[in-house]
């Protein structure tokens, strides 16, 4: 059994830093190319040794799996292809013999059109109490022929769907994902009760998903772009919901992550009040271009919105929805934004590998809590899936042009020389290995002192072990355009040379970590990054 990481504080969760697990493509225990809970559960070692305080499953429970999971069809089973409830149990016990708390997705925005409520809406028909539980609603149009409104979808296409009896169902995303009526009381119990399930069984905390889309305007009333209130997007009263919720999770000691996308600063620490939400991710930055001035405004505005509801910040540089870092980080334009994705994008990997590097111990020196995508500790890019293998929904309701998410969901690489790299599947995975996927495998850099593996267990180890980092202040210092140099606490200094030149390195005592070498005569080169100690 390896050692326990204690936490540093009470309040664990204000600098932890946590592994994202994908559990269709983290590993595979039985060998039928889906990832499941037997496969997490024999590299929990693996998470160990990386020195992660916590591990977040997107949804493993019962699902058509139309949308990753995203679409629920029962939330307290597990869907066959991962385990069972009993697996799942076994591992949040086994996570936390490990010193790793366990963080589930709970999607409440909507479910799943094979989940037990939506089935007895279509059975029941209009005007059924059956169908409250939902936005079920005639069409417009002299026969009803028209959708209800006229409300844009998360992914592309309609919002409406109507149903052999003439009526219309809203979903946001696929029309397989039935939204909620969250004025219903009988789906605030419900959801309620499923947190109560889950934290009984142990886990730490819960991820939200969708967090600003659950209450909607009761009149369903058209969207116009740019006047407010948006109609389904931060309504007010999706406060109350977070406060009730709060509640439940300060009886288990539970911490919530909100998926809260909004532009506006002030709303935004709204969900991070103290008798709401703990935590929510921190998409600014997730997105922001490889540029110094650019990524120190974001920090700057990041822990100013944070700051006056006393909230840590989250990091993150990807996650199961957006470009990989290493790839993103190599072309052109080193942002990210959903609506410019397209086939095609040349990436330099090479560039994109060491930005990718230096963003890693910029991201894990700011202050509050990071999220890792898993893969991203082993530098993989995104993979170019084939036409007739993509299985995101994003490409298809885009017509073709998108080319989806499946790119950064590719089953891990664990062993370089052993059948799909070691996933552990007896046949070829859900989503293909690119042909050099070997050389990224965990194998191949465990012994490797320079591999990005390496990279992040000893940043990681470093993180935990030294005074300073995590929770805390940070002070800007002086620095040369497209340089980043900033203090934390203890002596500790973090400087990142984005620019095109090799610069000096300001006064230390101690060169703690570099993600590449420094030049010959002890200048930082450009896209490297370094900890020191004053």
């Amino acid at each position: 059994m390896a050692a326990v990481h204690p936490s540093r504080t009470d309040t664990w969760w204000r600098d932890a830093v946590i592994y994202q697990i994908y559990p269709r493509s983290f590993a595979d225990g039985d060998g039928d190319g889906t990832g499941d809970l037997a496969g997490i559960r024999t590299h929990l070692p693996y998470l160990s040794e990386l020195g992660v305080d916590a591990v977040w499953f997107t949804p493993w429970y019962l699902s058509p799996l139309v949308d990753g999971g995203y679409d629920v069809a029962d939330y307290r089973a597990i869907d066959p292809a991962f385990g069972t409830l009993e697996e799942a149990e076994k591992l949040i016990a086994e996570a936390d013999e490990f010193g790793i708390r366990v963080i589930v997705d709970i999607v409440p925005n909507h479910v799943s059109d094979q989940h037990a409520w939506f089935r007895a809406a279509l059975e029941a028909g209009p005007g059924s109490p059956e169908r409250e539980r939902f936005h079920f609603r005639p069409g417009r149009g002299e026969n009803g022929e028209l959708p209800p409104n006229d409300w844009p979808s998360q992914f592309s296409g309609t919002t409406w769907t109507r149903v052999p009896d003439g009526e219309w169902y809203l979903h946001l995303f696929t029309p397989e994902q039935p939204d909620l009526n969250w004025s219903h009381p009988a789906v605030r119990r419900e959801h309620e009760d499923i947190l109560r399930f889950w934290f009984e069984r142990g886990v730490a905390g819960v991820r939200i998903d969708s967090a600003a889309l659950l209450t909607k305007h009761p009149d369903l009333p058209d969207f116009t772009e740019g006047v407010d209130p948006h109609p389904y997007i931060d309504q007010d009263e999706i406060h109350d919901i977070y406060r009730s919720w709060r509640a439940i999770a300060d009886e288990y000691d539970g911490v919530f992550v909100g998926e809260v996308w909004l532009p506006d600063a002030e709303r935004f620490a709204r969900y991070l009040r103290p008798d709401e939400l703990h935590t929510a991710f921190n998409f600014n930055f997730l997105s922001c271009p490889w540029d110094a001035g650019r990524l120190r405004r974001t920090i700057d505005d990041t822990l100013a919105e944070h700051a006056p509801v006393h909230a840590p910040a989250t990091w993150v540089l990807c996650n199961h929805d957006v470009t990989r870092t290493v790839t993103r980080y190599g072309r052109t334009d080193t942002g990210f934004d959903f609506g410019t994705k397209e086939f095609g994008t040349p990436s330099d990997l090479q560039l994109g590998t060491r930005r990718a590097r230096a963003a890693a111990l910029l991201t894990l020196a700011l202050p509050g809590s990071v999220y890792l995508y898993q893969g991203e500790e082993l530098g993989l890019p995104e993979a170019d899936i084939p036409l007739d293998r993509i299985q995101d929904p994003m490409h298809f309701r885009s017509g073709g042009t998108d080319p989806g998410r499946d790119g950064c969901r590719v089953p891990l690489p664990w062993a370089a020389d052993e059948p799909s790299c070691g996933f552990g599947a007896r046949t070829e995975p859900w989503l293909p290995q690119p042909a050099d996927w070997a050389r990224y495998a965990v194998d191949r850099q465990d012994t490797d002192p320079d591999s990005m593996l390496s990279l992040y267990r000893t940043a990681l180890l470093l993180r935990r072990s030294t005074e300073g980092f995590g929770d805390g202040p940070l002070t800007w210092l002086p620095a040369e355009d497209g340089v980043l140099a900033f203090a934390r606490g203890n002596g500790l200094v973090c400087v990142v040379n984005l620019s095109g030149r090799s610069i000096g390195l300001p006064p230390h005592e101690e060169l703690l970590l570099a993600s590449s070498p420094l030049d010959s005569d002890g200048r930082l080169p450009g896209d490297t990054a370094v900890w020191l100690r004053r």
